[in-house]
Formats: C-alpha cells, sequence, structure tokens
C-alpha cells in the first residue's frame, strides 16, 4: 500500500508507458496514411487502364512519360537513347516485356528483369511507335507455334541456331561473354516471342535476321530446336555447365590429371 500511494503522490509514469504511447502513435498513423493512400489511388469502376482497350494516343502518352527523357518526345532519339522511328511494335515489346526499357541504369547493355509495364500497355506504346514508321511487326502465334515443326525440322533449325548464334550464345543456348563487359544472355526458357523479335530486330550486340536472311519458316525452326532444348537441356550426360572446351579442359585438367599424379604418388610410394 504504502508503494501504490508513493507512485501516487510522485506521479511518476511507468517506464514503458511513454514507448507504447508512441507505438500506438505510430500504429495509428500508419493505418491513417494507408486509408488516405487507398482512398486517393481509387479509381471509378470501368475508368482503370485495365478495364478498357488502351488507344495509340494513350500509348504516345505512356512513352512520353516513361520513355521520351531518353528517345525524346517524338521518339526521334537524344544523346542518351537512340531514334525509334522505324524500329516497329516487335522492338518495343521484347524491350518493354522482358524488362530491358526503361534501363535500370547506364551500362555496357540493358539487363533483363521483371517489366514494368503491362502487356496491354505496351502494346499501346508499340502501336504508337510503329504508327511513326514502318518497322517489323509482332509475330503472331502462328508463326511461333513449334508443334507445326517435326523432326527433321527441329534438326534444320539446330543446324541454323549453330551457322548463325551458336558464337555468341553457345550451342546449347547457354549464353556466353562478348567484349567490353558485355554478354549474350542465355536463350533457356524463354518466350517464343521475344527470340522471334530479337531476330528481327537485333537488340543491342546482336545482328538483325530479317526474312530475307532467315525466313519465317526457318525461324521457327530455330524455335523449335530451342524448345527441344528445353525439354532435354542435357543430351549428351553431364553438361559442365554448357560451357564447351573450357569446362571440359579444367575437367580434365584437374581430375584427369591430378589423378594420373596421385596413382604416380601412390605407385611409387609403394615399394617404401
Amino acid at each position: 500500500m504504502s508503494t501504490l500511494a508513493t507512485r501516487k503522490k510522485t506521479g511518476r509514469r511507468h517506464p514503458l508507458a511513454s514507448a507504447a504511447m508512441l507505438l500506438i502513435g505510430l500504429v495509428a498513423a500508419g493505418g491513417a496514411s494507408a486509408a488516405v493512400s487507398t482512398v486517393a489511388n481509387a479509381e471509378p469502376a470501368g475508368t482503370a487502364p485495365h478495364a478498357q482497350q488502351l488507344t495509340v494516343e494513350d500509348g504516345q502518352e505512356l512513352f512520353r512519360a516513361n520513355c521520351a527523357s531518353c528517345h525524346g518526345l517524338n521518339a526521334e532519339g537524344t544523346e542518351n537513347g537512340t531514334s525509334l522511328i522505324g524500329v516497329g511494335a516487335a522492338s518495343v515489346d521484347f524491350q518493354v516485356m522482358t524488362g530491358r526499357m526503361p534501363m535500370a541504369y547506364s551500362g555496357p547493355q540493358a539487363e533483363q528483369r521483371d517489366p514494368m509495364f503491362t502487356q496491354e500497355q505496351s502494346d499501346a506504346m508499340g502501336a504508337w511507335v510503329a504508327s511513326l514508321a514502318p518497322g517489323p511487326e509482332v509475330p503472331s502465334d502462328e508463326l511461333l507455334d513449334v508443334s507445326q515443326v517435326d523432326e527433321e525440322g527441329v534438326a534444320r533449325g539446330a543446324e541454323l541456331f549453330r551457322i548463325n548464334c551458336a558464337m555468341c550464345h553457345n550451342v546449347a543456348g547457354a549464353g556466353g561473354a562478348l567484349t567490353e563487359g558485355k554478354w549474350a544472355p542465355h536463350l533457356r526458357d524463354i518466350d517464343p516471342a521475344h527470340v522471334y523479335e530479337a531476330m528481327l530486330t537485333g537488340p543491342q550486340n546482336m545482328p538483325v535476321f530479317n526474312d530475307a536472311n532467315i525466313s519465317p519458316e526457318q525461324k521457327r525452326e530455330i524455335l523449335a530446336y530451342l524448345d527441344y532444348l528445353d525439354e532435354n537441356p542435357s543430351v549428351g550426360g553431364f553438361d559442365l555447365g554448357s560451357l564447351g572446351p573450357v569446362s571440359e579442359g579444367l575437367f580434365i585438367w584437374i581430375f584427369g590429371l591430378g589423378g594420373l599424379v596421385a596413382v604416380s604418388v601412390w605407385l611409387t610410394s609403394k615399394p617404401n
């Protein structure tokens, strides 16, 4: 009783009371802020971008808000970005839907990451860029249908890939290093549309393989070969990272030569 009376007389609070009040205040402030943000961002039904078909004008607005700082208000290009006049909708779909554009930071080349836009938004921007000048179109589903390619077509696709692509992307599609900090990305489990678009547009360090170089049917056969690699990632046994003679030579040097040295040491030490 004397302790209680002393607390009432002094008017002192529990040492944790202030911390508890501060915590309650922060929680309340955070909840209020979230509620206000939700109300501010709410849109009437039927007016959200995903609830209506985006137009070419919508694509122009999206482009100017997100791309014009580098590529110019009319896609004419600037010191920080190339002109996009004539690149076509295929280039926009590849760059945007693989997350390479907008670039996260300036570097030797744009890295693949999660896309910042929906497919519909990308299509709208692509339609606007395509309206500026003719360019490669996004491939149709028929051009991407590898089920129509037979085994002979897959073999032809493998030969085309080895002739035109393997020097950079590796014969197994594992990718590889290039000069000046650049690289050829791997081609495993990649959307066939993006592979087709890359062949059409030649992004970054890649050459352009238009229909005069590689026909649409041949492109589909290459896609069929890549699909075969996805289903059969190591057709020749242990792939050692699919790095070719580099990893194979290192394996032989370490384990093969190392094993011979170990056997030689064991044989010479046996008489002793």
